[in-house]
C-alpha cells in the first residue's frame, strides 16, 4: 500500500515538471503584488483550506528567508464570518461574500479545489474577476469548471485526492520559495544601488 501510495505521488510529480514555469511565473508575479500593497485572498474546503492557510501564514510569517510581513488571508479562518455568511446566505456565499468585501483591484485570489468543481470556490472566483481581482485556480485533473472561470489555472494530473493535496503542498512551498527569492534579489539589488 504505502509502494503504491508513492508511487502515484512519484508519478503525479512528474507529470507536474511540466507546469512549473507557471508556478515560477506565479511566484514572481505575485512578490510584486505583495510588494506594492497588494494582498493574497485563498480560500479552499477541507484539505484545500489548509493548504490555503499553509501558503498564507508562510507569507506572512517568513518561508526561508528574512522578509517583512506580506498581506494574505486564508477566507476560510474567521469562523464568525464564516458561520454568518452560512446561516444567511447558504454554502456557496462562504467565500464570495468575503472576496467582496476584502478583495481590491490590484489583490489576487487563489482558489485551491482537488475537484475543481467546489460551487463556493467558483463563485469566489467569479465575484473577484468582477471586481478586478485577479484569479489563479491550483486544482486536480483538467479541464475542470474552476479552471475555465480563472484567469490562470495550474492543474494536477492524478486520480486520488490525496496525492493531489501532496501536490498542491508542493506547489505551496514552490511559490513561496520563488515569492522569498525575488524579494531578496529586489532588496539586495536596492542596498547595492
Amino acid at each position: 500500500m504505502i509502494d503504491a501510495h508513492l508511487s502515484r505521488l512519484e508519478l503525479a510529480l512528474r507529470r507536474f515538471k511540466q507546469q512549473t514555469a507557471a508556478v515560477e511565473d506565479w511566484g514572481r508575479r505575485l512578490a510584486t503584488i505583495l510588494e506594492s500593497g497588494g494582498r493574497l485572498l485563498a480560500c479552499g474546503n477541507g484539505g484545500s483550506a489548509a493548504q490555503a492557510q499553509h501558503l498564507t501564514a508562510e507569507l506572512v510569517g517568513r518561508f526561508q528567508h528574512e522578509r517583512r510581513p506580506f498581506s494574505a488571508f486564508p477566507l476560510h479562518a474567521d469562523t464568525s464570518a464564516l458561520t454568518a455568511i452560512l446561516n444567511d446566505y447558504g454554502t456557496d456565499e462562504l467565500f464570495a461574500r468575503q472576496v467582496w468585501a476584502h478583495g481590491r483591484p490590484g489583490d489576487v485570489l487563489i482558489c485551491l479545489s482537488t475537484s475543481g468543481s467546489s460551487r463556493n470556490v467558483i463563485a469566489a472566483a467569479k465575484i473577484a474577476a468582477e471586481l478586478g481581482i485577479e484569479t489563479w485556480a491550483l486544482t486536480g485533473p483538467g479541464p475542470n469548471t474552476l479552471a475555465g472561470v480563472c484567469d490562470e489555472a495550474v492543474t494536477v494530473d492524478a486520480p486520488f485526492t490525496a496525492t493531489v493535496q501532496e501536490v498542491h503542498l508542493a506547489v505551496v512551498h514552490m511559490l513561496c520559495t520563488v515569492v522569498d527569492e525575488v524579494v531578496r534579489e529586489r532588496s539586495l539589488r536596492r542596498a547595492g544601488a
